[in-house]
């Protein structure tokens, strides 16, 4: 599927752009199905950058986007062209990767626009919620999440993958069918709509 939303983390914020050409009630069910599968993910107050140069937004259209983004706790404005110096603009929405040397234990929770690396293991009861790609330097048993603002090319790798549960974009991969630890490390990535978990390509 097409997609007509795209939300992009900068260090001046959120930014989201629209298509220029795609009809504004199928804008808003991607939207609202982005905002959906990643509701964790946005904190409550948060603003949202829209982008003056993604198209022409009239008064009702305007109202709509208020309605839909009041329902989970954000507010929106107007950016400038971000079209304009595009490969530094590039550069600039491409967040660094957050490295965390230590183990997550039960209760412990990683949110970030990026990708997150793990030196340790993610026990039961940790949570890591990440907009880009999630790598863990041990055994994984919490819950993650990759491409939480939608990107479904993000990737979920772990030494060992025994995750509680596995989510990329919005999608949920179904429970493996062993219990024992696998003995090579597994990489969960998006093929043909579905989360398939599969030996890492190292």
């Amino acid at each position: 599927m097409r997609e007509d939303v795209v939300f992009k983390g900068s260090k001046t914020g959120l930014h989201l752009l629209l298509s220029e050409t795609a009809d504004f009630s199928e804008v808003m069910h991607q939207l609202k199905e982005k905002l959906d599968s990643a509701a964790q993910f946005f904190r409550n107050g948060a603003i949202v950058n829209i982008s003056s140069a993604a198209r022409i937004l009239t008064p009702e259209q305007q109202g709509e986007l208020t309605d839909l983004f009041t329902k989970y706790g954000l507010m929106w404005t107007f950016a400038g062209d971000m079209s304009n110096n595009a490969e530094q603009e590039e550069k600039e929405t491409i967040p660094e990767n957050m490295v965390i040397k230590r183990t997550l234990r039960s209760g412990q929770e990683i949110i970030y626009s990026g990708s997150v690396v793990i030196m340790g293991d993610v026990n039961p009861g940790a949570q890591v919620i990440a907009g880009g790609d999630i790598i863990i330097y041990g055994t994984c048993r919490g819950v993650v999440h990759a491409g939480a603002y939608g990107n479904d090319q993000a990737t979920i790798t772990a030494n060992r993958l025994m995750a509680a549960q596995i989510r990329i974009a919005g999608l949920i991969a179904r429970s493996p069918d062993y219990l024992e630890s696998p003995e090579y490390v597994e990489t969960a990535r998006v093929k043909d709509g579905a989360v398939v978990i599969e030996p890492a390509n190292l």
